[in-house]
């Protein structure tokens, strides 16, 4: 099967890798442009890029492709199939036709919930027990394909989207090939998704980072996993952004103002609407990611508000 695959960031390169190691033919990579990145600004080739060209893979970077040069080009590799893991871009029709078998789409949740830019991270700040990874066909209307393949995940309650984010990437690959094995036999089963349970997950924004103490414990500590490691949350300590890692909500009534600090025994617990908020690890501006025992040895927090 002569296969062309587009995408970008981390999240895609188990999936390109697991073919090339499963010896599929893959013909050309399509990939976002290279973009200034660092304190340096220099352009920095995306993870799926530098691993296309190690293995002498042509890379296509289109603004768009939408133009007839770009069209051209893409119908000239002759695929029987395109892969689309993460591209960050959304194709035409003319594109979604070109291969001979269509497009398929590796996508970080258990569709139909959790459409859309930052499922990963919907997941865990809403509570989701589980998530995972569809493989579906790609049409025009968003994440909304027929679904060819499932793999779930039981969401753990230390699990960070960070990890999750790893965890579907893998579990991505292995659907993958699980796909294509159908594919080629002729066993794959297409099931439409359906619409009354649809979800979708807006992309973050930096805005959302920022604590809110009314809230409960429990929701708080949902959203502190959901945001490790972009955009991370925050709060307000002394006039400057205290950047909350990792955090545990712990049953209780500090009988304290929601966001106000009490320390004891060497624990940054915090009031809030509805239970306490134990702060695990914390950062300052220049700082690192410290234990907040490293912390409390700099810093006297008790009584102290946060936001």
């Amino acid at each position: 099967m002569k296969i062309i695959f587009a995408g970008t960031p981390d999240f895609a390169v188990p999936s390109l890798q697991a073919l090339l190691d499963a010896k599929y033919d893959v013909c050309a990579v399509y990939t976002q442009p290279d973009r200034p990145a660092g304190r340096g600004r220099h352009e920095q080739f995306s993870p799926v890029k530098t691993l296309a060209l190690n293995y002498g893979i042509p890379v296509i970077q289109p603004l768009t492709l939408k133009s007839a040069e770009d069209l051209a080009l893409l119908k000239s590799y002759d695929a029987d199939l395109m892969v689309v893991v993460a591209y960050g871009m959304i194709l035409t029709d003319d594109a979604l036709n070109t291969p001979r078998l269509g497009c398929i789409n590796v996508h970080g949740s258990l569709l139909p919930r959790w459409r859309g830019a930052a499922p990963i991270q919907r997941s865990l700040m809403a509570g989701d027990d589980k998530t995972g990874v569809t493989i579906m066909k790609i049409v025009r209307k968003l994440d909304a394909g027929d679904m060819l393949h499932k793999e779930e995940y039981e969401i753990g309650v230390t699990d960070t989207a960070s990890v999750l984010h790893d965890k579907l990437a893998e579990l991505g690959a292995l659907g993958l090939l699980k796909v294509l094995t159908e594919m080629h036999t002729g066993s794959v089963i297409a099931e439409p998704q359906d619409e009354s349970l649809v979800t979708y997950a807006e992309k973050l924004t930096k805005a959302e980072a920022e604590l809110d103490w009314q809230q409960s414990a429990h929701q708080l500590a949902l959203k502190v996993r959901g945001l490790n490691a972009w955009p991370v949350a925050q709060t307000r300590y002394q006039g400057n952004v205290l950047r909350i890692w990792q955090a545990e909500a712990i049953a209780g009534d500090l009988g304290l103002e929601p966001g106000t600090v009490s320390q004891i025994n060497k624990h940054i617990d915090v009031a809030t609407g509805q239970g306490i908020l134990r702060l695990h690890e914390v950062q300052l501006p220049g700082g690192k990611r410290i234990p907040a025992q490293a912390f409390l040895n700099a810093h006297s927090v008790d009584g102290v508000k946060l936001g």
